[in-house]
């Protein structure tokens, strides 16, 4: 109402806004309550701190300098007021995108409609990529998942996004689940709508289908996959491919060796079954005695 009070009355925006006349005047003369002093006061601390910081400090930064400075306020407000004053950190994040779309290449029709729904195996399956960070960069993961039974039936690892990467994940799947007449859904990245993926699914009969564009509902079944157990590595695998930094210090608490020190005769320890592990020095709930386990 005070930004539009030269061009209309303010009586008449009152009536329209279903707000009184005395109320409006006296809001507007009303002095700022205490919350919002204190609000500019620290506002202008925040910017203190972060033009000295040359505009790289962030909130926790932002909000570490405070308390060194005696000032306690937590660190919601200082990303609120940081946020409201349009003052933001540098990050180092690299921001990766795996669908790129390519508009000379006409894409699939959409079979699917956001129906999810498969009464068998080996129906529908859902593919997508996505990226992992590692420490020698970023490790791009495609995944072909089953609708009906949620389980990962082909996968591919590579450090680029090309064509071969899809092609090897959909051929692990073909390679391992032999289907007939699958229907197979994703999104419309040039990997998917290149003419090497379509002489292969026409070659396998399957039927393709894909998403609107920009829609994270039309592959939400196969966003975001998880990356398949096979190998857990300190290091890189067999292949030169960089293993991803969260599976690097995870293990399992089945997994747990109870000696100082993993079994140095491998440096990847490959998923084995549990008497393997039993008999290579690994503790698991199976080897416990009755005693002590839990229930």
């Amino acid at each position: 109402m005070r930004a539009n009070q030269a061009v209309y009355p303010v009586h008449t925006m009152c009536r329209l806004l279903e707000v009184s006349l005395s109320g409006y005047y006296a809001w507007r003369n009303r002095e700022p309550a205490e919350r919002a002093r204190q609000d500019a006061r620290l506002t202008e601390r925040i910017r203190q701190f972060h033009e000295v910081s040359n505009g790289i400090y962030g909130a926790p930064k932002i909000h570490a300098d405070l308390a060194e400075a005696g000032i306690r306020v937590g660190r919601k407000r200082v990303a609120r007021l940081m946020r409201s004053a349009g003052l933001r950190g540098v990050s180092r994040r690299k921001s990766v995108q795996t669908t790129r779309r390519d508009q000379r290449n006409r894409p699939a029709p959409d079979l699917v409609e956001r129906d999810f729904t498969a009464s068998g195996p080996d129906q529908l399956w859902v593919a997508d990529i996505t990226y992992v960070p590692t420490w020698s960069g970023f490790l791009y993961l495609a995944v072909v998942l089953d609708a009906w039974s949620r389980r990962i039936v082909g996968w591919a690892m590579k450090t680029s996004l090309r064509t071969e990467l899809v092609l090897e994940a959909l051929g692990m799947a073909l390679q391992q689940r032999r289907p007939v007449d699958v229907i197979h859904h994703s999104d419309q990245g040039c990997q998917y709508t290149s003419i090497a993926f379509g002489k292969r699914w026409r070659e396998a009969g399957v039927r393709p289908s894909m998403g609107s564009v920009g829609d994270c509902f039309d592959s939400e079944n196969g966003s975001a996959p998880t990356c398949p157990p096979t190998k857990v590595c300190s290091g890189q695998s067999e292949s030169g491919m960089p293993i991803p930094r969260s599976t690097r210090k995870t293990r399992r608490r089945s997994a747990r060796p109870t000696g100082d020190a993993w079994p140095a005769t491998q440096s990847c320890s490959t998923t084995r079954p549990a008497a393997a592990r039993r008999g290579a020095g690994f503790r698991t709930p199976a080897a416990r005695p009755p005693s002590a386990r839990r229930g």
